[in-house]
């Protein structure tokens, strides 16, 4: 049965690649992903002086699509993917564990950026919706938080609230994957301006491939969600 997810940002031009596996396993990356040949050659990309990624069109598509809600996406709040372009070409691109290496793997390929959570923390449905006025949630071990004010969020959907659990800037302590995770949701957040229905679609059958092979997924689920008009 495929995930319940509604979509509740008025945009047309907004579009969400979801990916939905069960039966993960978190282990350590794998020496075989972690010098992939697709992510040796985006490093050096990356850190040659005359690199540009992402490129200025995703980049300005991604950053008008997030201010939108009236969330505004620079400085410490610039998208995840910006995030990880800069720490590539600065030479200290993360290696974390296999199922986050796999996310930022994709978002290095497509410049987008991409949620990632412990499926048993989201539940059985959930919602893409802009935060409210007041919406906060810590996003590291120290204690920081983030303010959702106007930004996408995944919310987890119970019968009587909605709490949001990640973004395209940086996801939350309450959503993120543990050594114990056994199933994950994965968001990749994109406009049409920079990505089209048929290519999200090709990303994903990328992001469920290399899960099957770097983390044992026996069951995947994939769908494209669009954003509504105003």
């Amino acid at each position: 049965m495929v995930m319940e997810i509604e979509v509740k940002i008025a945009d047309p031009e907004f579009v969400a690649g979801v990916l939905v596996a069960a039966e993960v396993r978190v282990a350590p990356t794998p020496p075989t992903l972690a010098l992939r040949n697709a992510l040796h050659r985006t490093d050096e990309l990356l850190r040659h002086p005359n690199g540009e990624f992402p490129t200025a069109a995703v980049k300005d598509a991604i950053r008008d699509m997030l201010r939108k809600g009236g969330f505004r996406p620079a400085g410490r709040n610039k998208p995840a993917s910006e995030y990880l372009a800069q720490a590539a070409r600065e030479g200290r691109f993360p290696r974390i564990n296999n199922l986050v290496d796999v996310i930022n793997l994709l978002a290095l390929e497509s410049g987008l950026p991409i949620s990632l959570l412990d499926l048993n923390a989201v539940g059985p449905s959930a919602e893409i919706r802009y935060g409210r006025e007041g919406e906060k949630y810590v996003f590291n071990a120290s204690g920081q938080e983030l303010d959702l004010a106007g930004l996408i969020c995944v919310c987890r959907t119970d019968p009587a609230a909605s709490t949001p659990l990640g973004s395209p800037i940086k996801d939350s302590m309450a959503g993120k994957i543990t050594d114990q995770t056994t199933g994950v949701l994965a968001v990749i957040y994109g406009s049409t301006r920079a990505i089209d229905e048929p290519a999200m679609e090709s990303l994903l059958v990328e992001f469920g491939q290399l899960m099957e092979q770097y983390a044992t997924t026996k069951q995947t689920e994939r769908q494209v969600l669009r954003g509504a008009a105003a």
